[in-house]
C-alpha cells in the first residue's frame, strides 16, 4: 500500500462509544412499555419502526427518540400517556448531550499519525448538529485537518468524497467499526479499509458473512495494531 494521502477515521464507536449509550435508553424504553405488551414484540416493532423512519430522518439521537415515540403510541393504539412520552423525550435528549471520552488508544494514534505529517478526516454520518456536538465534547478536534458528516455512508458518497478531494482511491484509508459503512463499500472501490471492532454492534449495521466473501480488508483488534498495520503497510 503506497502512503496515503488522506486518513479518515469514523467516528461513533471507533473514536468513542456511542452504541452503548443508545442501548442504555433502549433498556428504558423497553422499561417504560413493558405494561403494554411483551418484550420481544416491542423490541420488534421498534427495529421496523426506526428501518422505516430511516430514509426521512437519517441516523442519529433525533431520529432514535421520533421512533421511540411513533414505536409507543402505535403498539399501544394511542394510549400511551403524555408523562410516559415525555420520559422518552427525555431519554433522547440524555443521547444528545451524554459526555464523551475517546476509546483507548485513540489518543495516541492521532498524535502520531499528526507527527508523521498524515492528513486526517473525521468521516461520519449522522445529524449535522449530533455529529459536531459530539466531536466538540470529545476535545479531538485540533487533530483533524477536515470533517465530513454524511446522511449515509455507501460507494456513492465514497465516490463523491474521493472527487472533491481529487484522490486516487488507493490514497485513501477509512478506519472504523462497521463492516456495513466503513469497509464493505470503501474496499470495493479498491481503497485501503480497516477494520477495528466494537464490542458492540447496531442491528441496522450488521452484516451477512456472505457479504464478505472476496472483499480485501484488514481488521485490527485495537488502535496499537491500527498504527502497527499502516507502519508496516508503507514501509513495505
Amino acid at each position: 500500500m503506497p502512503t496515503p494521502q488522506l486518513i479518515a477515521f469514523d467516528a461513533d464507536d471507533t473514536l468513542w462509544p456511542n452504541q452503548p449509550h443508545f442501548d442504555h435508553v433502549e433498556a428504558e424504553f423497553m422499561r417504560i412499555l413493558a405494561p403494554y405488551g411483551a418484550a420481544a414484540a416491542i423490541n420488534a416493532r421498534l427495529y421496523d419502526v426506526q428501518r422505516q423512519n430511516m430514509q426521512l430522518f437519517g441516523y442519529g439521537a433525533k431520529s432514535f427518540m421520533l421512533s421511540m415515540i411513533e414505536t409507543a403510541i402505535q403498539l399501544t393504539d394511542g394510549a400511551v400517556r403524555g408523562h410516559e412520552l415525555q420520559q422518552l423525550i427525555e431519554l433522547g435528549k440524555r443521547l444528545l448531550d451524554f459526555p464523551i471520552e475517546p476509546l483507548p488508544g485513540v489518543v495516541d494514534i492521532l498524535t502520531e499519525l499528526r507527527r508523521r505529517g498524515h492528513t486526517l478526516m473525521v468521516l461520519t454520518k449522522g445529524d449535522l448538529f449530533d455529529q459536531e456536538s459530539k466531536l466538540a465534547r470529545s476535545g479531538l478536534g485540533e487533530f483533524f485537518d477536515h470533517v465530513e458528516i454524511v446522511s449515509e455512508k455507501n460507494e456513492t458518497t465514497y465516490r463523491r468524497l474521493l472527487a472533491r478531494y481529487a484522490l486516487p482511491p488507493e490514497a485513501f484509508v477509512m478506519i472504523g467499526n462497521s463492516l456495513k459503512s466503513d469497509v464493505l463499500p470503501v474496499a470495493r472501490l479498491g481503497a485501503c479499509a480497516v477494520h477495528i471492532p466494537y464490542h458492540v454492534t447496531w442491528l441496522l449495521e450488521q452484516v451477512a458473512e456472505a457479504d464478505l466473501v472476496g472483499v480485501s480488508f484488514h481488521t485490527a483488534p485495537t488502535m496499537d495494531d491500527v498504527l502497527a498495520y499502516l507502519s508496516a503497510s508503507h514501509a513495505a
